[in-house]
């Protein structure tokens, strides 16, 4: 099969779907598929019109996927928009689809990504700044996935693992305002708990409860987002709150800590304390450490500076801060916070609006600039 042709044939097929009416990141899907399925089949049977095939084949994926996309829409129509408390009813096909799709043949980070494709329905964009990776990194990592499953038989579900990082990343997706899908993770997550008895399970239902919670307060009227210090703590789910609290009290009392209880831990700190003045910031830094020596995350690294700062001062937060890279998502807002904290604030206010053009979605870009604008009236004055 000859490579360079596919590769010369590809813009040009691309093209088609993208005028036929598909968006440009389905049809790239699309046409991805399409050059999988050419890989695996030409090299025996060639075809006459190699474009033609593949202007067909991938069309036909792309009208495969949109019907995929709109049935899950319509599951997602039929949830209530704040999930009910309590264990959910019956299982459905969603859950096992998760678990069919973490397949051993696959790595957890291959796995996951082509979970959240197929089934969460998240873009590679999302997926992408899910994993802190360039876009076209993470397509090729999908494709890689679609290959490696293509010749194998779905009869061995992956571990249990794999499929709680995929939930936690669809809830993540949906909380930030991008995507609804917050309640469907949880619907989803509250069937995995009934179904198996494990620590890290209700690790990360209490998790997702204790931030759902804070959902009506997270933005004003207006849209824009309000700061967990400014929210309206009368707004919180006082019913989720305790829910995720007495979930995580259990997992925790099991003495098997993982990450998602080390989080909840953490969010469930930040519910207890009836004013943001009366955070345990102590004993949030020790429960990032924990998190820290569980996952050697940059992101986990990178919100303990924010603890530090809190707990030990902005000095010490910033000297945290130092210690990581500064091309992280979200640095820059760390560093003119803590600045600000810590009364610079010229440099806080370069920087505020330095991370509003970095800003991963519209609501936090307005929420940064203000910010700015906020620091800069004061300077004037």
């Amino acid at each position: 099969m000859n490579e360079v042709l596919l590769r010369s044939l590809t813009p040009s097929v691309l093209g088609i779907l993208v005028r036929r009416g598909a968006d440009f990141a389905a049809a790239e899907d699309a046409v991805q598929d399409a050059l999988v399925e050419a890989v695996r089949v030409w090299s025996a049977d060639p075809p006459r019109d190699p474009k033609g095939w593949l202007v067909t084949v991938a069309w036909r994926r792309f009208l495969d996927a949109t019907r995929a996309d709109a049935a899950r829409r319509r599951r997602e129509d039929r949830v209530d928009e704040e999930p009910a408390p309590g264990p959910a009813p019956a299982v459905d096909d969603t859950l096992q689809l998760y678990f069919l799709c973490a397949h051993p043949s696959l790595t957890p980070s291959s796995a996951v990504a082509l979970t959240l494709r197929a089934v969460g329905g998240l873009t590679t964009r999302q997926i992408a700044q899910a994993y802190l990776v360039p876009e076209a990194t993470m397509a090729q990592r999908i494709s890689r996935a679609k290959r490696t499953v293509s010749g194998v038989r779905f009869d061995q579900p992956g571990d249990v693992a794999t499929v709680l990082r995929v939930l936690y990343l669809v809830f993540n997706e949906g909380y930030s305002g991008d995507v609804d899908l917050a309640a469907e993770a949880i619907r989803l997550t509250r069937q995995l708990a009934a179904a198996i008895d494990h620590p890290e399970v209700a690790g990360l239902l209490a998790l997702m409860l204790l931030h759902h919670a804070r959902r009506a307060a997270r933005t004003a009227p207006d849209g824009s987002l309000v700061p967990l210090a400014e929210q309206d703590r009368g707004r919180w789910d006082t019913e989720s709150i305790a829910e995720g609290v007495e979930l995580l009290q259990a997992a925790l009392a099991r003495d098997r800590l993982g990450e998602f209880q080390a989080q909840a831990a953490i969010a469930a700190l930040h519910a207890d304390a009836r004013t943001a003045e009366e955070t345990d910031w102590v004993q949030i830094v020790e429960w990032y450490d924990e998190l820290a020596r569980l996952t050697d995350s940059p992101v986990v690294r990178l919100n303990r500076a924010v603890a530090v700062g809190e707990a030990d001062g902005p000095r010490a937060g910033l000297a945290a801060l130092a210690a990581l890279d500064d091309t992280l998502p979200r640095h820059t807002a760390v560093a003119a916070y803590l600045h600000e904290r810590d009364g610079d604030l010229t440099t806080a206010a370069q920087l505020y609006t330095e991370a509003a053009q970095k800003a991963p979605n519209l609501a936090e870009r307005d929420h940064l600039t203000r910010q700015a604008a906020r620091l800069n009236a004061r300077g004037g004055r």
